[in-house]
């Protein structure tokens, strides 16, 4: 069973999205899409200061099982990426919500509440 933190929202893409105390958003991808991937290899970011659009396909995940895209859950600008997880992408598979993706600082905060809860997210799973 995948492990679903109460604290974060859910895209249906299987994306979380943190509010930090700062405002900026950060992003990476559930246990549940970890689990389907299997063994990630390689993992593509979006550009620095690029702006995104909420559903967009942003970047790659690849694993030894398939290739997945990774879409923005909110619309704003990448301010951050973990560049650490590009040389270590097998990360995802032992700590997802501590392997962030990337952070960006929203346009419209308000998207956040359009993304599913923890339960609404279960319900998906």
């Amino acid at each position: 069973m995948s492990t679903i933190p109460a604290d974060l929202r859910y895209a249906s893409t299987h994306e979380w999205a943190r509010l930090e105390t700062d405002g900026t958003v950060t992003v990476g991808i559930t246990d549940h899409a970890q689990e389907a991937l299997g063994d990630v290899v390689f993992i593509e970011l979006p550009a620095l200061n690029s702006a995104l659009t909420a559903g967009q396909a942003v970047g790659v995940v690849e694993s030894v099982k398939a290739a997945s895209d990774i879409h923005a859950p909110i619309s704003g600008t990448v301010i951050a990426l973990n560049e650490g997880l590009v040389e270590a992408p097998e990360g995802v598979n032992t700590h997802p919500y501590q392997s962030w993706f990337y952070r960006l600082q929203p346009s419209n905060p308000e998207q956040l509440q359009q993304l599913l809860d923890a339960d609404g997210y279960q319900a998906v799973c």
